[in-house]
């Protein structure tokens, strides 16, 4: 019998995975100008709640699918279940070959670009610091589950326990009342670039779904870290905005350039950028290690299924990890890292495709109940088909809304991004086309 994937993670270690990568640094970047798009801090409070609630319809619809199918690759599954061994393959490839490496080195660009700050005066040591954590994340990742999992625990500890600080600092400190001027009314544009950026503030609560399989218990712990991770998140969220607009006040907040650092000013003003500084180094550590962690299983659920993929299907006997892919994403990341050299648009150039198969799997819930009805369901979506229908909706907005803004800006990205996934589909139906179309057994 051939190695495969063991059950070596509990309830927390799978809500670590959640949390862990939902916080990262996007709450830093974006809290500001959410709230400054929607006019007031009623609506900038509020969008966070339906930020949150919406996250919370896909983990539910996530729910039901990777407890009925507790199976490493997440998506790839379902959707391979639901519409074909095309697309799951599609899936993967987009995954293997752009969102994912891309992804993480989005992140390790964050990380050097705060951890050089930190430690070093050196203005060229960005690419360095960014290529060391890939590789540095990936090894432990290599070395075996449990050292990839409790490094995420360990960095979601810490960068919850700061954002809990941040959240401790700004109810504590002197509060900024805000002008007697009322909230300006929300435009059409300002509502779509909010909840825009929320949602990808939130990205992230699908990711326990692709190591499924690891999960004990998964047909009773896989729903519970879903929903405990995306609500813990969502009241985190709420929180930090809250103490944001008691330390700043509205147009403090909406102004602000590093609206953590000016929070936490108000009660230690010296040392507020390098505690910060600190604080989103180890949330971006955290997002690299859980993307590392779960992509891998994307790609091995690929080299599993399809042998054009076989060196990325191997699960080490001795180390109890999927090597070849984890090894082949830590590669292409460090490729981009180097060929790009700088921060690069992650949002602009894979947000189109990373909706469009949310899309996909939101879906694969209507499919498979009438594809597959006595497949055992240990969870069914909650509201089903309303809450299943809003996910949905939400998935088809941004879509549009990403391929529109994605047009508008650069179109050049929108047009590899279409190329990258025509490639993928001619790349299967010339060596794998006539293979079962429902292979997921």
């Amino acid at each position: 019998m051939l190695p495969g994937p063991k059950k070596e993670l509990s309830l927390f270690d799978s809500t670590c995975i959640i949390v862990g990568i939902i916080i990262g640094v996007g709450i830093y970047e974006t809290a500001p100008v959410v709230a400054a798009s929607m006019g007031g801090w009623q609506g900038a409070l509020g969008i966070w709640l339906v930020g949150g609630v919406l996250a919370l319809t896909g983990a539910l619809c996530y729910a039901e699918l990777a407890s009925a199918y507790p199976q490493d690759g997440g998506d790839y599954v379902y959707q391979s279940r639901a519409y074909g061994s095309w697309a799951g393959y599609l899936f993967g490839w987009s995954q293997l070959a752009v969102v994912r490496p891309a992804d993480i080195a989005l992140m390790s660009f964050v990380f050097a670009r705060y951890f050089g700050l930190l430690f070093s005066s050196r203005p060229d040591g960005g690419l360095f610091y960014a290529a060391a954590v890939v590789v540095v994340l990936t090894i432990i990742n290599i070395l075996g589950v449990k050292q990839g999992k409790w490094a995420q625990n360990i960095l979601t500890v810490i960068k919850t326990a700061g954002l809990i600080g941040i959240i401790t600092a700004g109810l504590t400190a002197p509060g900024t009342p805000s002008s007697q001027a009322p909230a300006s009314a929300v435009a059409m544009g300002g509502l779509e670039l909010a909840l825009i950026l929320v949602l990808f503030t939130f990205g992230g609560w699908n990711e326990m779904a692709y190591v499924a399989a690891e999960v004990k218990a998964p047909r009773r712990n896989i729903v519970r870290a879903l929903v405990i991770g995306t609500t813990v998140v969502t009241v985190l969220y709420l929180l930090v905005n809250g103490a944001f607009l008691y330390a700043l006040g509205y147009e403090g907040m909406s102004a602000s350039q590093a609206v953590a650092v000016d929070t936490v000013k108000r009660i230690f003003p010296g040392t507020a950028a390098k505690v910060i500084g600190v604080l989103i180094s180890i949330s971006a550590l955290g997002v690299i290690n859980g993307l590392i962690f779960t992509g891998a299983r994307i790609s091995y659920a690929l080299g599993a299924e399809h042998p054009t993929f076989r060196m990325l299907g191997g699960w080490s006997p001795k180390l109890g990890t999927p090597v070849g892919a984890l090894v082949t994403q830590g590669g292409l990341s460090l490729a981009i890292i180097f060929l790009a050299g700088s921060f690069i648009d992650t949002i602009l150039y894979t947000a189109p495709v990373v909706w469009l198969f949310f899309l996909a799997t939101g879906l694969s819930v209507f499919r498979l109940r009438f594809k597959e009805p006595l497949a055992p369901r240990p969870y069914k979506v909650t509201g089903h088909p309303f809450t299943t229908g809003i996910f949905c909706l939400s998935c088809l907005f941004m879509l549009y809304s990403s391929v529109s803004y994605a047009w508008s800006r650069k179109p050049l990205g929108l047009l590899i991004l279409a190329g990258v996934l025509l490639s993928g589909f001619i790349v299967f139906r010339l060596t794998e086309g006539k293979r079962s179309p429902h292979p997921m057994k």
